[in-house]
Formats: C-alpha cells, structure tokens, sequence
C-alpha cells in the first residue's frame, strides 16, 4: 500500500507541474503570437490577447485543482489538509469564475442555449 502511494504522490506532483508548464506554455504563445503580429500586417487586438491569455490560466488552474485534490486524499486527510484544500479550491474557483467573465463578457448563465441560437439562425 505504502508503495501506492508513493506513485500517487508523484502523478499528483506530475499534473501539479502540467498546470504550471500548461499556464507557461499558452501565455508565452499568445505573447509570441501578439508580438509577431504587431510587426505584421495584421495586427491583433489587446483584447485577444487578454482572452488567450485567459483561456491558458483557466486550463492551468483545472489542472493545477486536480492535482491538490490528489495530492490531498493520498497524504494524511487531516482536517488542517482537507481546509487548505477548500481555500485553495474556493480560491482558484473565484480565478476562474473571474477570468471567465473576463473573457466571455458576460456571467455564465447568461449565455444562450444552443437551441436558442439555432432558432435566431433560421
């Protein structure tokens, strides 16, 4: 069992570092891709920018609240681990609540149903 663990540990330690490089990897596109344009022809907004670089925080952040949950069940679930854990989850929660607004520009429930827009395209 003691050897489980030690495996569970380290997945949880590898999606820990997939979040980290998953949020350094898509910022330094969108950055690579905003700068290049600028000396382009066609020049990308700043608002694009701002919602690519939105897109790669959320996604690193999934990730990095995956790897916290693993990480807290297999180590000792003490009541001091298991409360760091909520804040760490309500925290990164509000992120990605905030950058989803950010970026969509709207709250979520406010988007529109699917059927909704097929009914508006016909």
């Amino acid at each position: 069992m003691e050897e489980l663990q030690v495996y569970i540990e380290y997945t949880a330690k590898f999606i820990e570092v997939a979040g980290i490089l998953t949020i350094v990897i898509w910022t330094s596109i969108a950055l690579g891709r905003f700068l290049f344009s600028i000396q382009g022809t066609k020049p990308r907004s700043y608002r694009l920018l701002r919602q690519e670089l939105g897109k790669g925080i959320l996604l690193g952040l999934e990730i990095l609240v995956a790897g916290d949950i693993i990480a807290t069940v297999v180590t000792e679930p003490t009541m001091d681990r298991v409360l760091a854990l909520a804040v760490i989850v309500l925290i990164r929660t509000f992120l990605s609540f905030s950058i989803e607004l950010e970026i969509e520009g709207k709250f979520p429930w406010q988007r529109e149903s699917h059927e909704t827009r097929l009914d508006k395209e016909d």
